[in-house]
């Protein structure tokens, strides 16, 4: 193959797996090059990746590196897309009444929900995860997003516990936007005692559904070790958790003034 060839299928490759790792040698057999012009080829595949955005491929040292492609934004990134976010969640048709908002196609957008995860992947990179969890149903497409990101499992706790789950672990739990008490479920084959997990989930009121999730996760003594959320509301100001990271928080919903007050998290990172 030719250099601009091997460029191009090391790029497709490693954009295509996020956060794997591939060692030197793997592209020195696949392509059938010399270790100094795969070199090469990174150094010319990273440089073409931070031109286009989106995030940059990492080089590892040491008998266990390799190299990986990292998902990335900057800041006048990540400021164009929650300008966008905000945009599209004023629309005042979105209003249901009692403060709901219709969210379904913005959480189901695969285009924006994609830009939206690389925010969280690179918040959370560094935390040590071994599992993204999220509870159904809304907040699978971020959390899905996020996992592939990172490279990472994901596991989705259910309202109800399904036959095929096997056998599961169940917890009843307050959800301050029904104000009523909900039940989750769990697999026991989900996920493996004493492992790390990052919460992610499309929207939060007072954090019952996310405490609900942390909750059932130590369960299996795996903790918590950062909490991602799409929206967050202002109100409750006092939330069941505290240390979360929110891309844009919502205000008041006036159904008579059919006006949405919603504005970006200016202190993601």
């Amino acid at each position: 193959m030719k250099r601009t060839e091997r460029v191009g299928a090391i790029i497709k490759l490693l954009t295509d797996t996020p956060n794997k790792l591939y060692s030197l040698q793997y592209f020195c057999d696949r392509f059938g090059a010399a270790k100094s012009s795969i070199s090469e080829d990174i150094r010319i595949s990273d440089a073409a990746v931070r031109a286009a955005g989106g995030g940059y491929i990492e080089t590892i040292s040491g008998a266990g590196g390799g190299v990986r492609f990292v998902a990335d934004i900057t800041p006048e990134q990540l400021q164009i897309l929650q300008e966008e976010f905000c945009s599209r969640i004023r629309d005042s048709r979105r209003i249901l009444g009692g403060g709901f908002l219709y969210t379904s196609d913005i959480m189901f957008d695969t285009h924006l929900i994609n830009r939206l995860s690389a925010v969280f992947a690179k918040k959370f990179k560094d935390r040590g995860a071994d599992y993204i969890a999220t509870v159904e149903t809304k907040g699978i497409p971020l959390a899905s997003m996020v996992s592939r990101q990172l490279n990472l499992p994901l596991v989705i706790i259910r309202r109800e516990a399904k036959f095929s789950e096997g056998s599961t672990v169940s917890i009843n739990y307050f959800s301050g936007s029904y104000d009523r008490v909900q039940k989750m479920s769990i697999s026991k084959r989900a996920v493996k005692p004493g492992s790390k997990a990052v919460i992610i989930d499309d929207f939060m009121r007072g954090g019952g559904s996310t405490k609900g999730i942390a909750d059932i996760l130590s369960e299996f003594d795996v903790s918590v070790v950062g909490t991602g959320v799409a929206i967050a509301g202002v109100l409750p100001e006092k939330k069941k958790i505290e240390d979360y990271t929110a891309i844009v928080f919502l205000g008041e919903v006036d159904e008579e003034k059919k006006s949405i007050e919603v504005f970006p998290n200016r202190q993601i990172f």
